[in-house]
């Protein structure tokens, strides 16, 4: 079985491009369903976040499996083959491992380091673990993927990098509309998002900072941990009036802000003349583009900060992440092939077995005058014989699976005809000394 990971991120794809194919959690149980009924896939975990749709699956067969894996995601996105094509990547056995230890770090985010990936990794796991789609393998694999993640939180600077998303957005706004602390800032939202980008706004001490969020609740608590002043939801159009600069991020499925509210905002306060900056920090958007349009406004989106970042994506401890993920790669292969030939270890030690065992019963059958302390010492011997021999190929064949592609487990399997299976199941017991 090998591992591979099929999908698209905003690495790979155009930001209007994931908004239309945005999955919710039942969409993404469905097409985790969806794929483990291919042929080719035995277990199968979709993470579908803001700004990415993958699938993780345990598969027998690569290209089969990723027919398999790109027919659900036709089926689930509605994008044609070619069109899945231009925007795909697939990552297979290594690197798919160094992909997921990649994301689980924070390495492969808009934001590089944010730490939010960790929890929606796990509760993708738990999603499939609940709808019977991840097995031993993904499992594994997920959870290792979980801890290489703390590490890299807890042992490097990754952190610091999971505010550059806010930093730059409010950085080009600033370029805009001038210093910080002789601005009106609106919050829209008081998820996780937003309510970094207000503490990350109050410490800047701006003119006013106003929050707004549907929950009227959440608008007071994170207004009160920030400094801010709560305003109703339905009072969000009034609140354009004054704001300098508006940051959004409430994960809604519609425009939250409309060039038509904006333009009577500012209709209705003719006297004012200053710019105004947008910073969307949703996906799928929460501003319509067509704000970009409106007289002294500027729009920065997910888009544009993504760049902004890129030219600096080799900062903030990211040299230390990949040295680190790199030997959590290479230990977790080393691990997981010891794992994939202790079947057939065992299954060499069980045959060893029951050829000790059949000619001690064959020379006491021959030999039966033999006293005990005799036959105990011949017993020994041919032990001593038998684990010789199989202690370099047990060792060597852990050690050289898989390292150059070659597979020395199932070679093994064939020059003794070994059948692991049967092995693990026998009810024999080795005889003593010769250990499974």
């Amino acid at each position: 079985m090998s591992l591979v990971v099929m999908g698209m991120s905003h690495r790979s794809t155009p930001i209007d491009v994931l908004e239309r194919v945005a999955l919710d959690a039942d969409g993404g149980a469905t097409l985790a369903q969806h794929v483990l009924r291919g042929e080719n896939v035995s277990e199968a975990v979709v993470v579908a976040t803001c700004n990415r749709l993958e699938v993780y699956a345990e598969v027998n067969a690569f290209h089969g499996s990723v027919d398999d894996i790109g027919a659900a995601l036709v089926a689930a996105t509605g994008m044609s083959r070619s069109a899945l094509a231009d925007h795909c990547y697939v990552h297979y056995e290594d690197r798919a491992i160094a992909h997921v230890f990649q994301l689980a770090c924070g390495l492969d985010s808009m934001a590089v380091g944010e730490p939010q990936i960790l929890g929606q990794l796990r509760a993708s796991l738990e999603s499939a673990r609940g709808a019977g789609t991840a097995g031993p393998a993904l499992n594994a694999l997920f959870q290792q993927a979980l801890r290489v993640g703390k590490r890299a939180h807890a042992e490097t600077d990754i952190d610091r990098a999971g505010r550059d998303l806010i930093s730059e957005g409010l950085a080009a706004a600033i370029d805009y509309v001038g210093p910080l602390s002789a601005a009106h800032v609106l919050v829209i939202g008081a998820g996780a998002m937003s309510g970094l980008a207000a503490t990350t706004i109050a410490r800047g001490r701006p003119a006013s900072l106003t929050i707004v969020n549907r929950t009227w609740a959440k608008s007071q608590r994170l207004a009160q941990d920030s400094g801010g002043r709560p305003l109703p939801w339905d009072e969000l159009h009034e609140a354009f009036v004054d704001a300098d600069v508006v940051l959004t991020c409430t994960g809604s499925l519609g425009y939250v802000v409309k060039a038509d509210a904006l333009a009577e905002a500012a209709e209705s306060a003719p006297g004012r003349a200053s710019r105004r900056a947008i910073i969307d920090l949703a996906l799928p958007r929460d501003v319509d583009p067509d704000v970009a349009l409106l007289p002294n406004t500027r729009l920065v989106g997910l888009a544009e900060i993504g760049e902004r970042l890129a030219a600096r994506a080799d900062g903030a401890g990211v040299g230390a992440v990949r040295d680190l993920i790199t030997a959590e790669v290479a230990a977790y292969l080393v691990a997981r092939r010891g794992q994939e030939v202790g079947p057939t270890v065992a299954a060499l030690r069980t045959h060893a077995a029951d050829v000790v065992a059949a000619e001690l019963a064959r020379l006491d059958a021959k030999a039966p005058g033999m006293d005990d302390l005799t036959r105990a010492e011949v017993q020994l011997t041919i032990h001593r014989v038998v684990e010789k021999l199989l202690h370099t190929p047990t060792v060597r064949v852990k050690q050289l699976t898989g390292a150059d592609g070659a597979d020395y487990a199932r070679a093994l399997r064939e020059l003794f005809d070994l059948d692991p299976g049967s092995a693990a199941t026998s009810g024999a017991t080795p005889s003593p000394g010769v250990t499974r």
